[in-house]
């Protein structure tokens, strides 16, 4: 019985001590500074350039049609084939534009013998004045009726598209034909307001093209809407392309690159920057006086290894860039040059 007590005192005993250890040693753990590295961050002159994507359009698209249901007589061009302003394109069936001529020599024998009626007092000025109208609105019907008959480009271009053919009944769904004008191109981007002071029109722009790796191309804006999305903060502008050698597509997927100068800005190693789990907000440990404050930063752009910052860290601050997971807001540290 008496061996038994004893064992049991030795138990409790042991148990104490190593409850004591433990206590210990989390309060040496607590007691102990993290140790950090730090980094001395400064200002520098940053190149603000943004880049943008984009799909080129054709400078000019037209679409080709009557403006009625007739038939189609014959259309001349092909999908591919380029063309010029004025060149005729398509005919049209011309039976109603045949009609309509007939009509209209009618008037105008109409009106001549009005005209010289009243010229001997014959009718009254309005009666004279009907009949004009009347031959007007004839001779503006005829002409309408020829273009519709008679289909011209109004524009330099290509042929990029044919939906109907010889013979096909115009139904007004597609149109016949569509020519766009390629020489030259443009890409509509939209740019953050922030930069909406810089963009001046004639500024250069760099393109690349994934159809054409490795390759640069020198386009210019050429148009800056005047104003910014409610919704998204931007603004259209638009890069031109003078695309003589027809290289360019529409349709091909560019990045545009447009350089706005420089800031002064801080720049920070990306080792420095820590992500906010939960939420796409980044900060930086900044070491001051033996320990660290996190402040909230804005990031610019990445360059190489580093970030610009657009807000958060003063110039000449010590950055901590090792050693974050065991920190917190206002904690003690030692670095590792101590």
């Amino acid at each position: 019985m008496k061996k038994g007590i004893k064992l049991a005192t030795l138990l409790v005993a042991a148990l104490a001590s190593a409850c004591t250890g433990n206590r210990e040693v989390r309060e040496n753990s607590v007691d102990e500074k993290p140790k950090v590295r730090l980094a001395l961050v400064t200002t520098r002159p940053v190149e603000q350039t943004q880049e943008y994507t984009a799909t080129v359009e054709a400078e000019v698209t037209n679409h080709i049609a009557p403006s009625m249901p007739v038939r189609i007589s014959k259309i001349y061009v092909e999908v591919g084939d380029r063309i010029g302003k004025g060149q005729k394109l398509v005919q049209m069936d011309a039976a109603n534009l045949k009609q309509l001529e007939l009509q209209l020599d009618n008037q105008r024998t109409e009106f001549s013998r009005i005209d010289e009626l009243y010229k001997v007092g014959g009718i009254s000025k309005s009666e004279w004045d009907a009949a004009n109208t009347a031959l007007e609105v004839r001779e503006s019907s005829y002409t309408n009726m020829m273009e519709n008959t008679a289909l011209l480009s109004p524009i330099n271009g290509i042929v990029t598209a044919r939906n109907y053919d010889d013979g096909d009944m115009y139904s007004g769904v597609q149109p016949v034909l569509t020519v766009e004008q390629i020489v030259p191109v443009k890409l509509i981007i939209n740019v953050s307001e922030t930069y909406f002071p810089k963009l001046v029109r004639g500024a250069p722009a760099t393109v690349k093209l994934d159809t054409y790796p490795g390759e640069v191309f020198e386009g210019k804006i050429t148009l800056v809407h005047p104003t910014i999305s409610q919704t998204t903060r931007t603004c259209p502008v638009e890069i031109q392309l003078d695309n003589r050698d027809i290289r360019v597509r529409p349709g091909m997927f560019a990045r545009v690159t447009l350089n706005f100068g420089t800031e002064d800005r801080v720049v920070v190693p990306d080792l420095a920057v820590v992500k906010q789990p939960g939420s796409g907000d980044r900060y930086i440990y900044v070491y001051r006086n033996g320990a660290v404050t996190y402040n909230k930063i804005e990031l610019g752009r990445r360059i190489g290894h580093e970030y610009e910052l657009i807000s958060g860290i003063e110039n000449n601050s010590q950055v901590v860039i090792a050693g974050q997971s065991r920190l917190a807001d206002g904690r003690e540290v030692e670095t590792e040059n101590n």
